[in-house]
């Protein structure tokens, strides 16, 4: 009697919509089509080196597909070849890469599907020239991953951030006063950038082109001449004043990506308040950009993913992601999306367009 193939699954890195859709195209595929046995590893590579699992049925992942975070849970500091362990109120870094591989081999695993953004697939490449065959599906609200036009969770965040943006505008007309609306984007602006104009923003302040304060000011004072006495700032969290620095908001030791940033839109408001005399408030969106329901556009992309992910493994393209490209699924190398994030070209049409209408940068 053939042995059951066995899939393995796990999610890594920051939360976002669309997981649970990912999760269940692969596990359905998996059993319908090649009736395959699905484990799901719990909270990403923690699962691996704890050797923590479970067997996914096919009717634990019906009904999920509407579901933000992900049912199999995640986390943003496990890595195997950095592994976080305290002893005491000494925290100590070990590789035990060993143990996570012997973990999946003694599974018998055909597959590992890694569900993560740089991080996670930085490290899935690691796995993959250590001799553990994995697949990649891009997975990021940030939109900042190589290889691909588009990560799943990014059209959930953005319309999120555009209905504060919104909802920002009114608030803003009735008290005449500057907005400040601050999103997520550590070294990338794409969700401050389409969400800025989306909502109609009047200074977007983004990773890729440094700020100068006196030009900000100058858009507001400018906009409140002209009979505008509000304006609206849509900043990314690592937008930074040039010559300046990010706005760290803590480091987490045990992460492997330890810097948390926070705060630009607190200080930006302190300044234009000063330096313009009208009344400022910021809002930070922060995690609400994560959770939540995905839209349709997400929802239809993970399952597209998913399911390719799966025709990757019987093709035994291991070593790969699957990206977007003019609509449609391609196969990145995951030595190319481990370079590190994809961020705005200087040239990006979008940045032009923006301008056109008379949104500022900061810079000009």
């Amino acid at each position: 009697m053939r042995k059951r193939m066995r899939i393995a699954i796990l999610t890594g890195g920051g939360d976002c919509p669309g997981i649970n859709a990912v999760i269940r195209a692969v596990a359905k595929k998996a059993i319908l089509e090649e009736n395959a046995e699905v484990i799901g590893i719990e909270d990403g590579y923690h699962g691996m080196v704890e050797d923590r699992y479970r067997i996914l049925q096919y009717d634990d992942v019906s009904g999920i597909l509407t579901q933000g975070g992900t049912i199999l849970g995640t986390s943003k500091i496990a890595n195997p070849y950095r592994y976080p362990i305290k002893k005491g109120d000494q925290l100590e870094f070990k590789d035990l890469s060993g143990v996570a591989i012997k973990n999946l081999k003694d599974l018998e695993i055909k597959a590992l599907i890694c569900i993560g953004g740089d991080g996670t697939l930085g490290i899935a490449y690691k796995l993959f020239k250590d001799g553990i065959p994995v697949i990649g599906v891009p997975k990021t609200i940030d939109n900042d991953l190589r290889g691909t036009e588009i990560t799943f969770g990014f059209d959930s965040a953005l319309s999120i951030a555009t209905e504060g943006i919104d909802r920002i505008h009114t608030t803003a007309q009735s008290h005449h006063r500057v907005m400040i609306v601050e999103v997520m984007g550590h070294r990338a602006g794409w969700i401050a950038l389409y969400s800025g104009i989306a909502g109609g923003g009047d200074i977007l302040l983004i990773p890729e082109i440094p700020y100068e304060i006196e030009v900000v000011i100058e858009k507001v004072k400018e906009r409140n001449k002209k009979g505008k006495r509000f304006s609206i700032l849509v900043v990314a969290e690592g937008a930074k004043p040039k010559g300046g620095d990010i706005i760290i908001q803590r480091i987490v030791k045990e992460s492997s990506d330890p810097i948390r940033l926070g705060g630009i839109g607190f200080v930006l408001g302190r300044q234009i308040e000063e330096l313009t005399g009208l009344e400022t408030r910021t809002v930070v969106m922060g995690h609400l950009l994560r959770g939540g329901t995905p839209t349709a556009f997400d929802r239809v992309l993970a399952t597209r993913l998913g399911a390719r992910s799966m025709e990757m493994v019987r093709e035994r393209r291991f070593g790969y992601m699957v990206g977007v490209k003019g609509g449609d699924l391609i196969d990145v190398p995951l030595k190319e999306v481990a370079r590190g994030p994809r961020r705005i070209p200087l040239d990006h049409p979008l940045l032009k367009v923006a301008r056109s209408v008379g949104t500022s940068f900061g810079n000009e």
